[in-house]
């Protein structure tokens, strides 16, 4: 009966023990995630755009066909590549987020560009009857993947950049999965909801009993369009302002602390100045200062980057 006891006692430590490093996993992941939020924001509002036009029926279906690529993106082709990098080459994070940093300012500044210069460059709804066939949502579905897996390198280098140094490679690699599954789930899951929501707003409208329903899906079908500008805008912002902060902040990693202790000093006395609120103050301070270094770094990249394109035959080179 002792014996039964202790076993018992041991199989409690043990389950104890694994309880405690699940919640350290879940932990260490949601806190270094929180970090990638800039990018996870642009990942949710860029994702849209590439359902747009297909059938109510098709959106669900091809949202999952993306979402399905990116856990493969994260997991199985940037999960290994990261845990390489945690192990044998961690001077090599600062560069490869830079590298992201200035793919995130370039292509936040070329929308912009496009929008103030548009003359050279056809509507996308142009573009898409150029290309309405039969692999059109295939062509789709591979570009968001493609997309996605940029999105992703960022998002997981961002991660693993905040990992504590001293986490052991197993608790790593487990916290670089659960933040991959969790930021998956939380982009795939709201660009579910935003291309549903005007087709709930129709069926609330049509078929709502109550005046106050019916009001309610008027008002959703309206807000919609609006709401996909806004995620534009707002993603663009994040790519621009993300990627100025990455740049900054692995610059000053690197050795040059000039840019980063300028816009910190800046920050501060704005903060001073204004004399209340003074983390919101400092905070959109410095998340202005870095927006404008990304998108000058953008702009510069965008004629750099030309030639490449259309050496790849880039889509937007074409257009």
């Amino acid at each position: 009966m002792s014996g039964l006891i202790a076993l018992l006692d041991d199989v409690a430590a043990i389950a104890k023990v694994a309880a405690s490093s699940v919640d350290d996993v879940i932990g260490q992941a949601t806190k270094a995630s929180t970090k990638a939020a800039g990018a996870v924001i642009d990942d949710a509002a860029v994702t849209p755009k590439y359902v747009h036009g297909f059938s109510a029926e098709r959106e669900l279906p091809i949202v999952w066909k993306i979402a399905k690529g990116s856990f493969f993106n994260k997991l199985v082709i940037l999960l290994p590549v990261a845990l390489l990098l945690a192990s044998f080459a961690t001077w090599a994070i600062p560069p490869l987020l830079m590298l992201g940093g200035g793919y995130l300012c370039f292509e936040g500044a070329e929308k912009i560009w496009h929008k103030i210069n548009p003359s050279n460059h056809e509507s996308e709804e142009l573009v898409e009857k150029k290309k309405a066939d039969a692999s059109l949502e295939e062509q789709k579905v591979k570009g968001a993947i493609k997309t996605d897996f940029i999105l992703s390198a960022e998002i997981m280098t961002i991660v693993l950049s905040n990992l504590p140094e001293d986490l052991g490679i197993v608790m790593v690699a487990a916290s670089l999965a659960v933040a991959g599954i969790l930021i998956t789930i939380a982009v795939y899951g709201a660009v579910a909801l935003i291309v549903k929501a005007d087709d709930a707003g129709i069926a609330m409208a049509a078929n709502g009993r109550l005046a106050a329903t019916r009001a309610t899906g008027r008002f959703v079908v309206k807000a919609m369009p609006v709401l996909l500008t806004v995620l534009v805008v707002v993603g663009t912002a994040a790519m621009i302002w993300v990627g100025g902060n990455i740049i900054v902040h692995s610059l000053n990693e690197l050795g040059w602390h000039l840019p980063y202790d300028v816009i910190h000093d800046a920050a501060v006395a704005a903060a001073e100045a204004v004399g209340r609120a003074p983390g919101l103050v400092e905070w959109s301070v410095t998340a202005f200062l870095d927006g404008v270094i990304g998108l000058a770094l953008g702009l510069l990249l965008i004629p750099i980057t030309k030639p490449f394109a259309s050496m790849f035959g880039s889509e937007k080179a074409a257009h």
